[in-house]
């Protein structure tokens, strides 16, 4: 049988070597003078919290952080955005501009280059007038004087043509119709000439700038065949 010094009955147990000193006791033996709120306060109250035992396990800090500085970027790219834009719509409305000035600028030097050539022609073709209304009031001693006259006229308005650069197409009786500088009136029958030739010029043909002005108006020959009446 074992002896030893007898132990009061609350008494508590040596702690086992090798185990922390702080191990608390929970006997339920005193538990009797109070409630489990007690037993639980005086636990807490020798093992304090740590940093890790504060930490909540559903706590999403640093995700937080994360989709806080996400946002803060996205506003400032939308702020850059439409920072953006507004220098867009503000080039766009400027170029707009541009183009309705350079529009109108362009339509009034159109209509400026049209009122000048107008007056060139104008200015080219009255000193022809005048020496119509000459002509019309001087006297002549015959015919042929006053032919001579209007060939004068005839000749100065040729000439004020050629300085705009219109010249007489040179198209002949007998020369071939071309149907890309001439139109046919009608068709004439003249042995003398060749078929498919220019029987009569009844209009002078012009070009312009070596360009077709105004095609001729001719008659074309031609010849009956053979046994056709």
């Amino acid at each position: 049988m074992t002896t030893g010094t007898p132990r009061e009955p609350h008494d508590k147990p040596a702690p086992p070597s090798g185990e922390p000193e702080d191990v608390v006791d929970l006997s339920l033996d005193d538990a009797l003078e109070g409630d489990l709120q007690s037993v639980a306060d005086e636990v807490a109250s020798v093992y304090p919290a740590t940093a890790g035992d504060e930490a909540d396990p559903t706590d999403l800090g640093e995700p937080r952080v994360d989709l806080e500085s996400a946002l803060t970027e996205a506003e400032k790219q939308m702020e850059e955005m439409l920072h953006r834009e507004a220098e867009l719509m503000d080039q766009h409305r400027r170029l707009a501009a541009d183009f309705n000035n350079f529009r109108n600028r362009a339509q009034r030097d159109i209509a400026m280059a049209v009122e000048q050539a107008e007056r060139k022609i104008l200015l080219e073709m009255l000193p022809v007038l005048d020496n119509f209304e000459r002509g019309l009031s001087a006297s002549y001693q015959d015919v042929e004087s006053f032919r001579a006259g209007v060939e004068l006229i005839q000749k100065q308005f040729l000439e004020a043509l050629r300085r705009m650069n219109v010249e007489a197409m040179p198209l002949k009786i007998g020369d071939a119709f071309d149907a890309l500088h001439a139109e046919a009136l009608t068709t004439f029958s003249d042995p003398n000439l060749p078929d498919g030739a220019v029987a009569a010029v009844y209009e002078r043909g012009y070009s312009l700038k070596g360009q077709l002005l105004r095609p001729a108006r001719v008659v074309v020959n031609r010849l009956q065949e053979p046994g056709k009446s």
